[in-house]
């Protein structure tokens, strides 16, 4: 165990509308699942956050409803604060910023860098709306984006391209409020000299190669096309007041106040300790790490602005260590906005939905790299196939059989091979896990985690402690007792993820329900331990009753969808009678039974290499016969320019496991043609594993690679 200081900011959600699961997937869960699992690690955390209650979104709103701004905050940030609770994400202070504190904290920062010369006058041209007899913030201003000609983009970004930009730029801008075209007038405004921290920030940047690569690119380009100085002020009355003669009407600007909420409510939540200094053991101390979480649009402002106002303000304060910013989570292919009302609120899906199968949805289908889609028949999929089928049937047949027969935990005998192997796939996971998290790779952590799930699932088969209970009962108690231990693994490792149901697991394994350390994973079972009757962890959800609740747009369908692959068992393999170069292969296909398939593999494979082995196939495949021979269904291969053939490996899923693209809905029609799937482009990548559109061919328990015993060159196709 270790014993670091980590702080975790997250991205402050406007307080003009409900918590979409844009929000909740691009920031919140990836925040809270990185908290929980250093927390179990021994490190010191302090994560915050809260509602931004200033800046133009949140006037808009006002103005619409007739309503006093702060009207509007008080109703948002209950709300907020509500949604967080039922989605299980944790925070040590969910603050606002409209607090004293805040306030205090913000204005402090202000004159500090007007005292040094960081911050200085200017007058500009702005906005200003005749019909409306007002300066125009820049979110009041819509027009044409100068850079992709996107239509009604903002006077301070375009949400089509992502660029920042400025009133000004704006081709043929219009008023929001009354759709009048503003006329250009002089103010004076207070700027920060961002364009003097170009070098400062390069260098501390030169240090950063860890990022992922979207913040690189986000921050290189912004330092690339040279640093502009920036308002700090804006004409507006609903915001933090400039401590500032003669700009006692203005207001300072949101992105200033936002930012420094990282710092302000770090000073509140040592307040309410009651220790005012206990902050800085955070922020001063070196060795502390920072991470901020983020989605992308939001870059800019944690990888320059706000590491700029620090060095401004106090070198002695932490700069961000990590910004694992999120791309966009998407809804029919756009994203989600609260503004345009493309969006699944966070407490509607949760009047329906488990938080914990929402939770684990939003993880593996994660937009860490680049942007993925919400779709319900999916969302349904990964539900009833994975949750379900792989980790809640694991965890439920085992407690369930061993409560049944022993009440306890069971003792431990003599341990084989087969034991041993899967005593050790705990550990290695364990260790493969906490390195992933600890590096932020959200979805590739839970798919190691549903690895072991699968694992236990084929060990559980494979011992078949319903035979032994009756001919070695010291051989079942030994299997049951490896088993459990799987369990426990699981309800560890599940835990940042998962947390409702870790508990309930924890709990059935007769302990108090609380996980606090992940050593907890690799940790002995207490012999004689009770069991709670142990009950369902996950509910089977049925598409047509969501889609009945849920309209679906009409989407089109990728070719991929209509196709059942599934991980198959040679179960026995002859020579074919008529033809030198095919085999005829019996497989097992799980729940869909057993079939015969006709495959073209030996040239390149001896029957002793291919028997046993777990493949994949196309299950749903038009049956055909091959030189006599009926063949129902076709084995994935992959051939190079060199010749070289290596199958598909479904290595120890199980039979009939599910194979699919993340982010394409399986929907596979009863039979397909073969000119169907030959519209499939599946390529083998550098790694061995198969790529469609950039995706990785997937099944429960992680990546298909091909046949390590036989490696073709990247590039060359499967069929």
């Amino acid at each position: 165990m270790v014993d670091e200081k980590i702080f975790i900011g997250v991205a402050w959600p406007y307080a003009n509308g409900s918590i979409h699961l844009g929000h909740v997937a691009g920031c919140l869960l990836p925040s809270d699942i990185f908290s929980r699992f250093q927390r179990m690690q021994g490190n010191q955390v302090l994560m915050v956050s809260g509602s931004d209650e200033h800046g133009t979104p949140i006037t808009i709103t006002a103005d619409k409803e007739g309503v006093s701004p702060q009207v509007i905050v008080d109703r948002y940030h209950a709300e907020h604060k509500k949604d967080l609770e039922a989605m299980h994400i944790d925070f040590d202070l969910f603050t606002r910023t409209t607090t004293q504190n805040h306030k205090e904290v913000v204005q402090d920062l202000f004159v500090n860098l007007y005292n040094k010369k960081h911050l200085y006058k200017k007058s500009v041209t702005a906005y200003y709306c005749n019909q409306c007899q007002k300066y125009l913030p820049d979110r009041y201003i819509e027009g044409v984006c100068p850079h992709c000609g996107a239509e009604g983009a903002r006077g301070d970004q375009c949400d089509s391209c992502g660029k920042l930009l400025d009133p000004s730029d704006l081709h043929n801008p219009i008023c929001k409020l009354c759709g009048s075209t503003p006329v250009s007038q002089d103010t004076e405004h207070v700027f920060f000299a961002l364009s003097n921290f170009e070098k400062p920030l390069l260098d501390w940047i030169e240090k950063k190669d860890f990022w992922k690569a979207n913040v690189q690119k986000f921050t290189h380009n912004w330092l690339k096309n040279g640093l502009i100085d920036r308002a700090v002020t804006r004409d507006i009355s609903w915001g933090v007041p400039v401590p500032l003669e003669g700009f006692e009407h203005k207001r300072l600007y949101v992105w200033f106040d936002a930012v420094t909420g990282y710092l302000s409510a770090s000073k509140e939540w040592s307040k309410l300790q009651g220790d005012e200094a206990l902050w800085q053991s955070w922020w001063k101390n070196k060795e502390a790490k920072h991470y901020y979480f983020l989605a992308k649009d939001n870059i800019p402002f944690h990888s320059i602005i706000w590491p700029s106002m620090l060095m401004a303000y106090d070198e002695s304060l932490n700069l961000p260590y990590d910004i694992p910013a999120m791309e966009y989570l998407c809804l029919s292919g756009e994203q989600f906005s609260k503004s345009r009302g493309i969006a699944i609120w966070v407490k509607d899906v949760l009047s329906h939905f488990d938080c914990d199968a929402v939770r684990y949805y939003l993880t593996i289908n994660m937009p860490e790299s680049r942007d993925s889609n919400w779709t319900w028949d999916d969302f349904v999929s990964k539900n009833n196939d994975e949750l379900v089928g792989t980790y809640g049937n694991f965890v439920h047949r085992v407690l369930s059989f061993t409560s049944k027969n022993f009440g306890e935990i069971p003792a431990c005998g003599e341990l084989n091979e087969t034991d041993l192997e899967a005593l050790a796939k705990i550990r290695q996971t364990s260790e493969e896990v906490a390195a992933l998290l600890d590096s932020c790779q959200f979805k590739k952590a839970l798919r190691a985690v549903m690895s072991l799930a699968q694992m236990g699932n084929v060990y559980f088969d494979s011992v078949q402690p319903w035979c032994s209970i009756k001919e070695d009962s010291c051989r079942c108690t030994t299997t049951l007792h490896v088993c459990l231990q799987i369990v426990q693994a699981l309800s560890v490792m599940m835990a940042p993820f998962l947390p409702v149901s870790s508990e309930r697991i924890c709990r059935m394994l007769g302990n108090e329900g609380q996980l606090c350390s992940w050593d907890q994973a690799n940790l002995p079972l207490s012999v004689g331990h009770q069991l709670e009757k142990p009950k369902v962890l996950f509910t089977k959800l049925d598409l047509k009753e969501i889609i009945a609740e849920e309209p679906k747009e009409e989407q089109k369908m990728d070719p991929f969808s209509i196709v059942d692959l599934r991980v198959a068992e040679i179960t026995e393999i002859s020579d074919h009678p008529d033809a030198d170069k095919l085999y005829v292969i019996s497989i097992n296909l799980g729940e869909l039974g057993s079939r015969q398939i006709v495959a073209g593999m030996k040239p390149y494979y001896e029957k002793e290499e291919l028997l046993g082995r777990h493949i994949v196939v196309v299950a749903n495949l038009k049956p055909a016969k091959l030189r006599g021979v009926m063949s129902n269904g076709m084995m994935l291969a992959a051939q190079d320019e060199d010749g070289v053939v290596s199958f598909v490996d479904g290595g120890d899923m199980a039979p009939g496991c599910k194979v699919f693209v993340e982010g394409i809905a399986r929907e596979p029609k009863e039979i397909v043609e073969f000119s169907d799937f030959k519209e499939i482009k599946l390529i083998v990548s550098e790694d061995q594993s198969i790529i469609y559109n950039e995706s990785q061919l997937m099944a429960s328990a992680g990546p298909l690679r091909l046949d390590s015993n036989r490696a073709v060159k990247a590039g060359a196709e499967v069929l």
